[in-house]
């Protein structure tokens, strides 16, 4: 058995009460397992499972609550009462949604590719589903810990892009078609400044492991690295579709946008990978700049990953309510002309401060945070100035312009419409 598999805790725990007369695991304190010696490789099977199916029905069960918690607090934001009807408090309406979502008609349009329209929908529900088997939830508590964690989440998540293409084009709708072409630009204009807002965070820690840079946090990277959790919070919602980013789901231009041709169960999957995407992009902030699974004992570490992810959860849905739509040619202008610029300018000061502090010790965190702070402030004004909208000119009344009354007084005789009245003689004389 591989050590790094021995390492994590949540497989060792499996594997070791499977496993017969497994010598790592003895040295580890574990009594004989349930299986009988030389049947590891079965442990190994079934422990596998266990962890994947663990994992799996872990983050759809977190759909089914994420769905209710955000109508309940979309309710309150509202001033309305939200889900109240099925189960105390409404807590089986994600449950009665997603049984009815089940039992609706699956219709395909008679012109569409029937292979990529049935392929688009479990495009876009695998990658966000892939991104936990990297995040450690706890100590120990993860599937596996690449040494470039950082990068599989980058990669991965950008396969949404051709999941869209593919969604769009196999149902042969033009209004898809417009909605995926908008929803590339703008996958493609946040990534950029997505990927360059974590470079702070890696040269902080040193590695690309996740791991890795929870640990390095001695000071969460929310306070070290301000101006990256900015640009990344933001590329982050861009690339969830959410508001004010949602103009892929435009209702009134669009309606349902790329998928506008999907019902019952593939509409459902479309549904539940923005769900999960929204869960596993706070699992990521959590990660990167919120210091992950630390905390202060004796509480467990499981607690603190999960009250910063749903803290994370809450911004994101306040977020969202509090900002109106904006259009395409403002979310394009304001990732190439505003987080672009923010993330260069983030990379060259921490550049400047690891070259001071090479390997910065936790009061060298605390000085780097003095310094970064600043600099974020300066820079977002800066650059809000810069996008913000010009100055009107300052128009001059016209005093020769015609007036109009209002309307306690009567409309002069000038301003009058009178149409001329023909008479007998003139409808002759036209036609003569």
């Amino acid at each position: 058995m591989n050590q790094a598999f021995l390492d994590n805790s949540l497989w060792r725990n499996i594997y070791c009460v499977l496993a017969g007369d497994s010598a790592q695991c003895a040295a580890r304190d574990y009594s004989p397992g349930m299986l009988p010696g030389g049947m590891e490789w079965l442990a190994f099977l079934l422990a596998a499972a266990a962890i994947v199916g663990l994992f799996v029905n872990g983050v759809l069960g977190g759909v089914i609550v994420l769905i209710w918690g955000e109508r309940r607090l979309f309710g309150r934001f509202q001033s309305r009462t939200g889900p109240n009807r099925w189960g105390p408090w409404g807590t089986l309406t994600s449950v009665a949604d997603a049984i009815k979502t089940m039992f609706k008609e699956d219709l395909v349009p008679a012109e569409a590719d029937r292979i990529l329209f049935n392929l688009a929908p479990i495009l876009i529900a695998a990658p966000a589903l892939m991104v936990f088997s990297v995040i450690p939830f706890g100590v120990g508590t993860y599937v596996a810990d690449l040494n470039v964690g950082v990068l599989f989440i980058m990669a991965i998540t950008s396969l949404t892009t051709l999941a869209v293409l593919t969604a769009s084009w196999s149902s042969a709708n033009r209004i898809a078609i417009l909605s995926a072409l908008r929803s590339v630009a703008l996958l493609i204009s946040y990534e950029i400044p997505m990927a360059l807002a974590v470079v702070g965070v890696i040269m902080l820690a040193g590695s690309m492991s996740l791991g890795e840079i929870i640990q390095a946090q001695g000071v969460p990277f929310i306070l070290v690295q301000p101006l990256g959790f900015f640009v990344f919070f933001l590329a982050a919602m861009a690339e969830m579709a959410r508001a004010p980013f949602d103009l892929t789901e435009a209702e009134s231009e669009l309606a349902a946008g790329y998928l506008n041709d999907y019902a019952s169960m593939k509409f459902g999957l479309f549904f539940l990978a923005e769900f999960m995407a929204e869960i596993s992009t706070s699992a990521i902030i959590t990660t990167l700049f919120l210091s992950g699974w630390r905390g202060f004992d004796p509480i467990p570490s499981h607690f603190w990953f999960g009250a910063k992810l749903i803290a994370v959860l809450f911004v994101i849905i306040w977020f969202r309510m509090t900002l109106p739509r904006l259009r395409i040619d403002q979310v394009l202008k304001f990732a190439w002309k505003g987080l672009f610029e923010l993330t260069m300018i983030n990379i060259v000061v921490t550049a400047i401060l690891i070259f001071i502090w090479p390997q910065p010790t936790t009061a060298q965190l605390w000085y780097m945070a003095a310094v970064n702070w600043p600099v974020a402030i300066v820079s977002i004004w800066a650059v809000s100035k810069l996008l913000g909208t010009p100055a009107y000119e300052q128009t001059q009344p016209d005093l020769n312009a015609p007036t109009y009354p209002v309307g306690s007084e009567d409309i002069p005789a000038s301003s009058a419409y009178v149409p001329e009245v023909k008479t007998q003689t003139s409808l002759q004389e036209g036609g003569d």
